[in-house]
């Protein structure tokens, strides 16, 4: 065994004990039965855990493995250096995976579709461009590692030879890479793959040197990494005009219906903005539980909840000595910048306004679906349940679920400036777009609104709240036609909500120049959406509805003639009246409807 096989092998093994729970297990007598708890131990506490019946075989396989690896792992690393080959030229500081050992590596990926973006990074590795690296950066389980492997397995055999993958951990430093990467030069090899970069201390203040020396002297860099605000400063200063961003957060419908088969938009609103499915037993300790945030494939949605916060806080605590906090220093010191982000995270999704911090946090979709439910006129559909539960009560489960704290909990007060710099790094990390919007109206002041790229975490707070309802001892009391017909009420109109941003975002992005896409708010209602043709000075109408049905409520702004004066005052010809709903295709009345999954997929 060479030094670079025990190396990988220590590296895989390391790996995949970060997947498997740790501790032992150990019996308590509950109501004279032997129970199996799980036992460890974590930063000098003693924490323990009750084994689920329906977990017990998965966890007691899984401890078992963790025995046998650790065994190994302690095997390899006390193995003595004369059975370990010594060869010079690959002796390593950091885990370089090069030949044999790469082309093992990389048949992972076969089975896999390839994300859009992939194009762009082939465009990068056959240009003939010097003192560029590339940069591929996005949330977890957007696919980086794999667009990775996919690009080194469709070099040919002789470009493979001569490329290197290097993983980065905590431990390495910038100074180590640095000397791999002029050992790797030397020894001829041209294409160096980076990943988890971002996870050293001094990355951003040393990344020059990957463009300034290695790129410039022919080698092929191409970085990834969790980190995308580390990247993004990077690309500011130290790599400033001499990064090619790639950027893989944003997943569109017709994206995640191609690479996962699923055409169900509700699915996507479920789950959409990572290619692995949601996380939503909210009962469960280890969910909650931050420290154990990426221990598997399966907590998508503890996932999202804790990315975001932990980097921008790992980002700003690294570039230029943790200088870059700017005003944010304060909540960081308080242990209160996670509170901030999340708070703002739940709030801007349809109002992104200063008064949502500074007042009472509420439900924007508890007091939604409320004024919906006692609204409905068939008697069958029609209940005040929502407003005879204490929501106050609910409310402050929902914020601890959502570590939210409000303005007399904090320590900190939350200012505009707090408020305009997180907003500005949740936008450098691609998680929100401002939403366009104009008016007909003279001299309206624009209302702030922004659209999430990744609807999943949205959703994942509206399901929270149903669990919390589901819980209250009130709710529980009531009737169990009306606790179904307000949870069902209540995801409703979220997934309305978002099936409009998702519209809008996705044809935002999609059309030329000549034609732009928004919300059109009139004089006494408003549009979900117009497309305005500049050069053909015209416009096309469209509302967007969960609905497979068709009714006349929804063509009714549509069919307006004092909306179709104001809107032609201002932009020309009406072109097209639309209602995109989740039914088939038709006409009713001269409106057209179309199925919005197959128009998602169509642009």
């Amino acid at each position: 065994m060479t030094k670079q096989e025990r190396n990988l092998r220590i590296a895989e093994i390391e790996q995949e004990l970060r997947t498997l729970p740790k501790g032992r297990v150990f019996y308590k007598k509950i109501k004279g039965k032997e129970q199996p708890y799980l036992q460890w131990s974590e930063a000098g506490k003693a924490m323990t855990q009750y084994v689920k019946v329906g977990e017990r075989e998965n966890v007691f396989q899984q401890l078992e493995s963790r025995s046998r690896l650790s065994e190994e792992l302690e095997t390899l690393k006390r193995m003595p250096e004369e059975q370990v080959s010594s060869v010079d030229e690959m002796s390593f500081k950091t885990n370089v995976v090069v030949g044999t050992a790469l082309d093992n590596q990389i048949q992972c990926v076969k089975q896999y579709q390839k994300r859009d973006c992939y194009d762009k990074l082939q465009r990068f590795i056959n240009a003939e461009t010097f003192g560029k690296v590339c940069i591929l950066y996005g949330l977890r389980r957007t696919g980086k590692t794999t667009l990775l492997f996919q690009l080194l397995a469709d070099l040919s055999a002789k470009e493979r030879a001569r490329a290197v993958y290097i993983k980065a951990g905590v431990a390495d430093r910038f100074a180590d890479i640095n000397a791999d990467l002029k050992k790797l030069r030397s020894m001829g090899y041209k294409y160096a793959f980076l990943d988890e970069i971002t996870l050293m201390e001094d990355f951003i203040d040393c990344a020059s040197i990957l463009s300034d020396i290695y790129a410039m002297q022919g080698m092929k860099i191409i970085l990834s990494g969790t980190d995308s605000l580390a990247f993004w400063m990077a690309a500011g200063n130290e790599l400033y005009d001499r990064a090619y961003l790639i950027h893989t957060t944003y997943i569109p419908f017709r994206e995640y219906s191609r690479l996962l088969g699923i055409d169900d938009l509700d699915e996507y609103i479920r789950y959409g903005g990572t290619l692995m499915p949601g996380e939503t037993d909210f009962d469960d300790p280890d969910v909650m539980d931050e420290t154990s945030a990426f221990r598997d494939d399966e907590t998508t949605r503890r996932y999202i909840d804790t990315a975001v916060c932990r980097n921008i806080q790992h980002s700003l605590a690294y570039f230029r000595d943790g200088n870059h906090f700017r005003h944010l220093r304060d909540l960081y010191e308080a242990n209160e910048l996670t509170s901030a982000i999340n708070r703002i995270i739940e709030s801007m999704n349809h109002q992104f306004l200063i008064r949502i911090l500074i007042t009472k946090f509420r439900s924007h979709d508890l007091g939604s679906a409320a004024q919906i439910l006692q609204k409905q006129t068939n008697p069958e559909t029609q209940t005040d349940i929502l407003e005879r539960i204490d929501k106050n009560a609910i409310t402050r489960k929902l914020m601890d679920m959502l570590v939210i704290q409000n303005q007399e909990d904090q320590k900190i007060g939350i200012t505009k400036t707090h408020v305009a710099e997180i907003k500005e790094y949740l936008k450098a990390l691609d998680l929100v777009v401002d939403c366009p919007s104009e008016t007909t109206i003279p001299d309206a002041e624009p209302n702030e609104y922004v659209l999430f790229t990744q609807p999943g975490m949205r959703f994942c707070q509206a399901q929270a709240l149903v669990h919390v309802l589901m819980k209250d001892p009130m709710f529980q009391s009531f009737d169990e036609w009306e606790k179904k017909l307000a949870t069902d009420k209540i995801l409703e109109d979220v997934r309305g909500r978002m099936m409009e941003d998702i519209v809008l975002l996705e044809r935002v992005k999609s059309l030329p120049r000549e034609k732009r896409a928004f919300k059109l708010i009139l004089s006494r209602r408003e549009f979900d959406m117009a497309i305005y043709d500049m050069q053909e000075h015209a416009i096309e109408e469209y509302e967007i509805k969960h609905s497979k049905e068709r009714v006349s409520e929804q063509r009714q702004v549509l069919l307006d003639k004092d909306t179709d004066r104001e809107v032609s005052a201002k932009y020309g010809r009406i072109t097209r009246k639309c209602v995109l709903y989740r039914g088939e295709p038709g006409m009713e009345d001269g409106v057209e409807y179309l199925n919005v999954e197959a128009y998602l997929k169509a642009l």
